[in-house]
């Protein structure tokens, strides 16, 4: 099993690149990971860590690669209380429902049991015209607190 299972959900690839650049981080501080991009609910491991990317799509929504898999959360409510996981959101400020994604994932992964590990990064793509590099900085606290 790897260190850190590493989910995206994306609607213009952003939220994939973004993944991608900290999963490449994580590796190069020796952490096995695995990358899933808009998963189903049972290709994710239900322990271990998580670190989640997400963009906000329209009014606050989920992107529609991580509907499914958080649809099937809601649903059928497993017991997460053995995953840690890391939150990372891509929005525009601008927007009544910044980073709402990822706000939502989080809400929900709280109530199935799952811990939360270190602050939620939510990254404003008017302020950061390379997401990755906030997330680069976070990354180097967060990986941390494993």
């Amino acid at each position: 099993m790897a260190d850190i299972t590493l989910i995206s959900g994306s609607t213009l690839g952003s939220a994939e690149y973004v993944a991608e650049h900290l999963e490449e981080k994580l590796q190069e501080a020796g952490f096995s990971t695995q990358m899933l991009h808009g998963p189903e609910l049972d290709e994710v491991p239900q322990e271990g860590v998580w670190l989640i990317v997400s963009s906000t799509h329209g009014a606050g929504e989920l992107p529609d690669n991580l509907v499914p898999f958080y649809d099937a959360i809601n649903e059928s409510q497993p017991d997460l209380s053995g995953v840690r996981f890391g939150a990372v959101g891509i929005g525009n400020h601008e927007y009544d429902l910044f980073c709402g994604a990822i706000r939502n994932i989080e809400t929900l992964l709280i109530a199935r049991g799952a811990q939360r590990i270190g602050d939620r990064l939510e990254i404003d793509v008017l302020e950061h015209e390379i997401p990755e590099d906030p997330a680069e900085e976070w990354i180097a606290d967060w990986k941390s607190l494993i």
